[in-house]
């Protein structure tokens, strides 16, 4: 029976880390994604005033190797989830439940004539 155990804690452990892999690498490229955009868009403002490609490709491939260079870091670090996480989380989240004060019936600043 303690083999059986060892052998589908191997499987899981396998499934979970190609799991991880993917999560992580689709974290990897959102994360290369956001350098790349912003060196597209400056190269096309760098690339309109005077249209050679050198620069636009130039710029572009700083925004790249920039991104992947952050990435890589990223994810040897803490993991490229975690980083994602923590730029998208919500200051609402991060608070304790404050309680929601009830409807008194009022019109939301509205006198009334009573």
């Amino acid at each position: 029976m303690t083999k059986e155990k060892k052998n589908i804690q191997k499987t899981d452990g396998g499934i979970f880390r190609i799991f991880e892999l993917i999560t992580e690498s689709i974290g990897w490229l959102q994360i290369v994604a956001s350098p790349l955009l912003i060196g597209l868009i400056v190269g096309a403002i760098i690339y309109f005033p005077d249209p050679t490609t050198t620069r636009l490709a130039l710029v572009a491939t700083l925004g790249l190797v920039i991104g992947v260079i952050w990435a890589t870091k990223q994810w040897k670090g803490k993991g490229t989830i975690w980083f994602m996480s923590r730029i998208m989380a919500t200051p609402e989240l991060d608070k304790p439940d404050e309680e929601v004060k009830p409807n008194t019936g009022s019109n939301d600043g509205q006198k009334g004539n009573r």
